[in-house]
Formats: C-alpha cells, sequence, structure tokens
C-alpha cells in the first residue's frame, strides 16, 4: 500500500507513529533549511516538516504536486486550532514525487474568489476544494440514511425507465430520437410518477428510488436540468400516514448529519393561509413581518392608487419594519419600488416612515388622520419603523410584498444567528388553476391528484372552490418536496377530465396504458418527491445547488468543463433520420 493512514486522520495519540501517506500539496513554506508542507487529501490537511539537506528534492516541489511521505509523528511547537490535526506533525525521512502539476487556474482553497465560471470550467479542480468535497460527503450520507431508514419502513427499491414514453407534465421534455423507429422519440422522464403509481397497481404496497430526473426548464441558483428526486409511494395510504414516514426521515437526517433533534411533528399551513400571511406557498419562518391586509382600513378612501385595491379581487397589504427607517433613503426606496413594479407588475410601493412620532411617506398626504391612527394601532409601529404598502389584484399584491419580505429579511439580517431550521407543511392547494393562455381550467399539480371529498360536488360548477389533497413540505423558503394523494376511482378521474375540458378519448390519447392500468383495481395510493440536491443545499448551508453537484452546468444549462451540448456528426443525425434547421 502507499500509505497506512489518512492525513486527516492522526491525532495526539499517534505521537512516535511511524506513517505512510500520500496527498497533493496544498501549500509549501521555507524557512531556511527547513520547508514545511501541507499535505491534503480526502480526509483532510496535515502539517509536514522537511529537511532540505536531508531531502534536497523538496526544493523542487509545488501546489498540487502528489507526493508519498514516511516519517514519525511529533508533538507541534504551535498548535493550530483551526485545523484537526493542528496539535501535531510528520517529520519526514523519506520523499517520493508521485507527479507534478501545473499552476493551477486558481487557488485551491475554501474561499477561493475566483469567477464560477473559471471554476466551473475546471471543476476536476474545484472538487479539490475541502468545502466541495464535505458537500459531497454529506450528499452521500443522505442518501445512505434515506435507503435504511425507508427500507426498515418496509419500502422496496425499484429502478424505473430512464428511457419512457413523452407525457404532458409540467415542464418540456429532454427527448431522444430512436434509431430502430425513425420519427419516435423516447423522453427521459421528469419524474417516475407514472411508473410509481403503475408500482402501486401492481401490488408493490410501498415503493422507493433514488431516481434521475430531468427538465427542460428555465434554470436558477436552485435548480439544474438533472436532478435526484427521493421518490416514495404508498398503498392504502393518507396523508398522516406519508407525513409521518417523511418526518422519521427528516428527523433521521439531521439527527445524522447535523446532530439536531427536529421536533416532529411539522408545523402545517394551508396554501391560502400561506399566501395571505407570506404572498407565496414556501415561507421562510425563521423570521416574522408578515403580511397585514389593511383593506378594511382603507375602506372609505378615495385615493385612486387604493381604489383596485377595495375591488374585489383586490388587496391592501401592509409590511412593518421596526427600527430601520433610517437605513432607507430615497435612492434605496426607488430601487424597492423598481423591484417591485418590474418583478411582479404591480403599479407602485408606498411607504410611510415614522421618525419623532410622526410620519413622512410617499402616501402621507392623500391618507386621513384617522387611517394613519389605525394603521399605526394594527401595526403596533414604533419610531423609527417603516411600512410598505401595496395595493392591487390579490395574487400579484401579495406575491411582491413576499418577495420584498424575503429580500429585506435577507438584507436586514432578520434570521437569527444559530436559528433552527423551520419545516412546514403546505397543505390544501386549489385543485385547479384558469390559464389565460388556453382559456380554460387547468390541474394546478397534474390531473391524477385526489379532491377532497367535500369539494367533488363543485367539480365543473365551481372549479375555482376545489382543493386537493395535494402538499409541500418547505424548509427556509425552499421547496424540499411535493406530493399528494392520488385518485384511483375511475368514475373520479373521469369527472376531473371533464373539469379540465378533456374528454375521455382526449385523455386516453394522452395517458394510454397509464389510464388502462387503473380498469384493474388500483388501490388508494400516495406519495412525495423529496428533491435531493435541494435537501442537501440546506444542509450544507448554502444557497447554491452548483455546490452540492459534483458536475454541474452553469444557469444557461452549459456544462463548461465539457462545452456540452455540442454539435454531433452529421452521419450520426442521417442514422437518425434527423435534420438541423439552422436558427434564423
Amino acid at each position: 500500500m502507499l500509505r497506512n493512514r489518512e492525513n486527516g486522520s492522526l491525532r495526539k495519540e499517534d505521537i512516535g507513529k511511524s506513517v505512510q501517506l500520500v496527498g497533493w500539496v496544498h501549500t509549501r513554506r521555507n524557512f531556511g533549511s527547513m520547508v514545511f508542507v501541507d499535505l491534503r487529501d480526502c480526509s483532510g490537511l496535515v502539517q509536514l516538516v522537511i529537511q532540505e539537506e536531508d531531502i534536497p528534492e523538496v526544493k523542487d516541489i509545488r501546489s498540487e504536486y502528489v507526493l508519498q511521505v514516511e516519517g514519525k509523528v511529533a508533538l507541534r511547537k504551535d498548535s493550530n486550532p483551526k485545523l484537526e490535526t493542528g496539535d501535531i506533525e510528520v517529520l519526514v525521512s523519506k520523499m517520493c514525487v508521485l507527479n507534478t502539476a501545473k499552476t493551477t487556474p486558481f487557488p485551491i482553497k475554501d474561499d477561493c474568489d475566483s469567477l464560477e465560471e473559471t471554476r466551473l470550467q475546471y471543476r476536476y479542480l474545484d472538487l479539490k476544494r475541502p468545502i466541495l468535497q464535505k458537500n459531497l460527503m454529506l450528499r452521500a450520507k443522505v442518501k445512505s440514511v434515506a435507503r435504511r431508514v425507508l427500507e426498515e419502513e418496509g419500502f422496496l427499491e425499484v429502478d424505473t425507465p430512464t428511457l419512457a414514453r413523452s407525457t404532458p407534465e409540467g415542464a418540456r421534455d429532454y427527448l431522444v430520437p430512436s434509431r430502430i423507429y425513425p420519427g419516435k422519440f423516447w423522453a427521459l422522464p421528469q419524474s417516475p410518477q407514472i411508473y410509481k403509481q403503475l408500482c402501486m397497481i401492481a401490488g408493490l404496497d410501498k415503493y422507493y428510488q433514488i431516481a434521475r430526473c430531468y427538465r427542460d426548464e428555465d434554470l436558477r441558483a436552485d435548480r439544474q436540468p438533472e436532478f435526484n428526486q427521493i421518490d416514495i409511494e404508498m398503498s392504502f395510504a393518507d396523508e398522516e400516514d406519508i407525513f409521518a414516514v417523511v418526518e422519521k426521515l427528516m428527523k433521521t437526517i439531521w439527527q445524522e448529519t447535523k446532530g439536531i433533534d427536529l421536533k416532529t411533528p411539522f408545523k402545517r399551513i394551508s396554501y391560502f393561509d400561506s399566501l395571505n400571511r407570506f404572498g407565496c406557498d414556501k415561507p421562510d419562518l425563521r423570521f416574522g413581518n408578515e403580511i397585514q391586509n389593511v383593506k378594511d382600513i382603507f375602506s372609505k378612501s378615495d385615493f385612486v392608487g387604493f381604489q383596485e385595491g377595495l375591488s374585489v379581487k383586490g388587496v391592501i397589504g401592509a409590511l412593518y419594519f421596526e427600527n430601520v427607517a433610517d437605513k432607507y433613503s430615497r435612492k434605496t426606496l426607488d430601487q424597492l419600488q423598481e423591484f417591485v413594479r418590474h418583478g411582479f407588475g404591480v403599479k407602485a410601493l408606498a411607504y410611510l416612515k415614522k421618525e419623532n412620532n410622526a410620519y413622512t411617506g410617499s402616501i402621507r398626504k392623500v391618507i386621513s388622520e384617522e387611517e394613519l391612527k389605525s394603521l399605526d394601532e394594527r401595526l403596533q409601529v414604533q419610531n423609527n419603523g417603516l411600512i410598505f404598502i401595496i395595493s392591487g389584484i390579490k395574487n400579484h399584491s401579495l406575491s411582491a410584498l413576499g418577495a420584498l419580505r424575503v429580500r429585506l429579511g435577507k438584507e436586514l439580517n432578520l434570521v437569527p444567528k444559530g436559528e433552527n431550521d423551520h419545516f412546514v407543511w403546505i397543505t390544501d392547494f386549489p385543485m385547479f388553476e384558469y390559464s389565460e393562455e388556453e382559456q380554460r381550467w387547468v390541474a394546478t399539480h397534474h390531473p391524477f391528484t385526489a379532491i377532497r371529498e367535500q369539494d367533488i360536488p363543485y367539480m365543473t360548477s365551481n372549479p375555482e372552490r376545489v382543493l386537493s389533497r395535494a402538499y409541500d413540505l418547505v424548509l427556509n423558503g425552499y421547496e424540499l418536496l411535493s406530493g399528494s394523494i392520488r385518485i384511483h376511482d375511475q368514475a373520479l378521474q373521469a369527472k376531473v377530465f371533464e373539469a379540465i375540458g378533456l374528454t375521455l378519448e382526449q385523455a386516453k390519447e394522452k395517458f394510454g396504458f397509464f389510464l388502462e392500468a387503473f380498469q384493474y383495481g388500483a388501490p388508494p395510493h400516495g406519495g412525495v418527491g423529496i428533491g435531493l440536491e435541494r435537501l442537501v443545499m440546506c444542509l450544507a448551508g448554502t444557497d447554491n445547488i452548483r455546490d452540492v453537484v459534483a458536475f454541474p452546468t452553469t444557469n444557461s444549462s452549459m456544462d463548461l468543463m465539457s462545452q456540452s451540448p455540442n454539435v454531433v456528426d452529421t452521419k450520426q443525425l442521417d442514422i437518425l433520420g434527423i435534420a438541423v434547421k439552422e436558427e434564423k
């Protein structure tokens, strides 16, 4: 063997022991004839002490050279508390250079400030950074815990196809052409949704897999075109059964990776309650500053800016932040104005400041003393307090207020340091939403989501009031999973298709074999899909999903390291019967 110990494993207890180590030169420092080298492997760093008179070739080594050394563990005179091996060092008696290395395009260290594009181009070098290796180890740990917990609960791991039929789901499919059947295509699965439900019809009872999924959609900091999902489905289960399994899984993951004992059961908030209080369906509960409905306070106002908010479909919402008025100048307030107007389509962001028990602001002159007093009492405003108000169509206004709340929460550091993670179930999603583009009602999640029994009579007469049995689990403002109880009754499924304007023939054309399978005794069932990368991202304390993916793409879905996607040989296209249209 080239080594008998890992570098990061050495401690005071090993003083006096002879060791063989391998690794990369992290740093080197010369002190006369004595050379100090930090040798790095996957387990960590250890300091080597090398005498140039004993090993002359040490003068030639550089960063990222690969070394094998032999030596004896000794007590370090000045310990380094930042290193786990900081109490010891290795006095080297023999050294072998296993390989040399070019100068890297950026330093291999955690606090690297090089451009992300450069680090992605040389991702194999970026992955040498200890923080990224730690994240990948955390990811592997999460997968290991998930498998163990689910198998203890009686779940069976089942692999489902990667090459599948294209079905109408949320995002665009990645298509794979068939050579054997010219003109026909497979689709890479957006999720194993159909297959896991077929597993329930097949009587497998409890299914799981860590599934690879693909979606051709616009990217962002917490999304990649291909991702992994801890996929779960259960027969003869309701929401409580599924919530219990997921909460046990999360509790175990947090205990074994962070040493934190989560309190269960998790909090629950209905979709509309979340929308009214936080402006979104993925609230960050680590800080307050909830949206306040102040429509009643201004019910008699003739101010033109409030009229849309006072309509039946409107809202007048307010956010209050204490002791921050002096931090926001006219310039910064104008920046917030642009943020909500261009990002969310609202007409204006009004504000009021309370200083020396007097109010100033953009709407001070157009609201009455009575309205101001009611607002002051409702929000319990203190001196140096800042109020934001948006009036308009309900959904747009609440979304803008919710985004503003999150932005100011970050700007003002409203999340207390050391604040525990806050999980919350979001329940009772609307079953249908109206598509202006298609001029019809469509399924909010997918048309196989079960409906609350008391809402079934209203599916065609009043689809807006129908709530589904869908649910999300949210952590600190991130959606960790989405799931639902599924429809297993054929008659109810036909009514849902009718509500969204699909005939049974059209539904069969879209979903084919899947609907046929439900004619053979489908059991009641439900499940979830947990986003693995997003889960690990939250555990690792990063807001960039690329930090927990070994070889990620950019926000424009480009792999800078391999320069893909890229063109292929014309012969390959000819074999597949594909012609590429020139982009105009």
